[in-house]
């Protein structure tokens, strides 16, 4: 017996619309071909000096303790925009904001964010990322 398909034919998707399909992500993510691995992510570390850190974390611990983070919004603006264009500059790589993308009918919608590199950055929805929707892809062979 054949799996009953999560995503409809002829269905528009946004990103959004993926963070609230009731289905677990490894299921999601079989439909375009991807396998879903929990496993520590390993990011790239740097001995170069970065500049301006203590002002952005200063900046962050002064203001958290009067603004509620109650929101996505409010926690884009207040969190993750600071550090993002902290990176944007220390890599100096332009920081889009709300960049629209459409890869078909099945993937599309605005990314909170976008740094463009050789490889691209993308970061969309991180206060999502709490609810273990978050996703890090990798082709099944």
């Amino acid at each position: 017996m054949s799996k009953p398909k999560i995503l409809q034919e002829g269905t528009s998707y946004s990103f959004r619309s993926y963070f609230e399909l009731p289905n677990d992500t490894d299921e999601i993510l079989a439909e375009f071909g991807y396998k879903f691995e929990r496993q520590r992510l390993h990011l790239p570390k740097t001995t170069r000096e970065i500049e301006y850190l203590s002002e952005l974390q200063q900046q962050l611990e002064d203001t958290i303790p009067y603004v509620t983070l109650s929101s996505e919004t409010a926690k884009r603006e207040i969190l993750i925009a600071p550090v993002l264009a902290r990176v944007a500059v220390m890599c100096r790589r332009l920081l889009r904001i709300e960049y629209p993308l459409k890869v078909n009918e099945q993937l599309q919608g605005n990314l909170d964010y976008f740094i463009e590199s050789e490889m691209g950055l993308i970061v969309n929805k991180l206060p999502a990322l709490t609810s273990l929707k978050g996703w890090f892809l990798r082709p099944t062979l």
